[in-house]
């Protein structure tokens, strides 16, 4: 066969799974896993066996819970079919048939999701930031309240600092490919802000816009206050501390103030 007709090698791009990628880049679920089993157990006296993961998409965090013992159980709410399907074949059936009998995989939305009541509540990933009305999101978060046992905790991440409000392109190299993150509109007076996930491989090619996220940006004091507002107890910030470089050490204790850092990441931990 001549080399005109020869069939071209697919590139790097068309090969690659971005939900793989995805976790690469973004999720840490092991360490995320163990600061909710931890913080919880500090504040509660006891340890959470049962977990609901917000936004699931993958599961991966709702199968990383499981994987702790045979009294743990998860339930994970999804909206996307496609991305629940995708976890159900490689992450739900990578666990054992016995760990497999104790997740469970719902297609709702979060604010109408009707689950067994859970000693933990998760939305990671800043998903609930889709949100954009304060009467939607405070919807949300009194939905959660009443889908969490009487002691439960319900746990969100963030992240804020002044880079966070700028049109602008970070870039991480990773093995294999590069990460890119760009927040490509701002609106300073409503604070929505459109983002996109891209990646780019040593062959050249590119995945471009593989996830796009219209978001609100809200600010710590906002979420507090709406979840104060929505009955909880308790809404504390959980600071992320610095190594010797003045580094991210990925350990987040309780923190009244913050600090005054360009780009940060933390978690908001509200009991109910």
């Amino acid at each position: 066969m001549s080399a005109k007709f020869a069939k071209k090698k697919p590139s790097m791009a068309e090969t690659a799974d971005i939900h793989e990628l995805y976790e690469e880049s973004v999720q840490n679920v092991p360490a995320e896993v163990e600061f909710v089993q931890n913080t919880f157990r500090k504040i509660r006296g006891r340890d959470a066996h049962s977990f609901r993961e917000d936004f699931c998409g993958t599961a991966s965090a709702a199968c990383q819970w499981v994987r702790t013992g045979d009294e743990y159980t998860a339930v994970g709410v999804d909206i996307d079919p496609d991305v629940l399907d995708w976890g159900r074949k490689h992450r739900v059936a990578r666990l054992t048939a016995t760990d497999q009998a104790r997740i469970q995989l719902v297609q709702s939305d979060v604010l109408t999701a009707e689950t067994p009541k859970t000693d933990v509540l998760v939305a990671f990933n800043f998903s609930y930031w889709i949100f954009e009305q304060r009467a939607v999101m405070l919807d949300y978060m009194k939905k959660s309240l009443a889908a969490l046992k009487d002691d439960g905790v319900m746990f969100m991440d963030l992240f804020g600092g002044p880079d966070s409000f700028d049109e602008t392109k970070e870039k991480t190299k990773h093995k294999g490919f590069t990460y890119i993150w760009e927040q490509a509109e701002f609106h300073p007076v409503t604070n929505h802000m459109q983002c996109y996930i891209h990646f780019k491989f040593p062959d050249g090619s590119k995945l471009k816009r593989a996830f796009s996220y219209s978001w609100r940006l809200w600010t710590a004091p906002e979420l507090r206050d709406i979840l104060l507002e929505a009955g909880f107890r308790k809404a504390t910030v959980y600071w992320e501390g610095e190594d010797e470089d003045g580094e991210g050490n990925g350990e987040f204790t309780p923190s009244d103030t913050g600090v005054a850092d360009l780009a940060w990441i933390a978690y908001i931990v509200a009991e109910k």
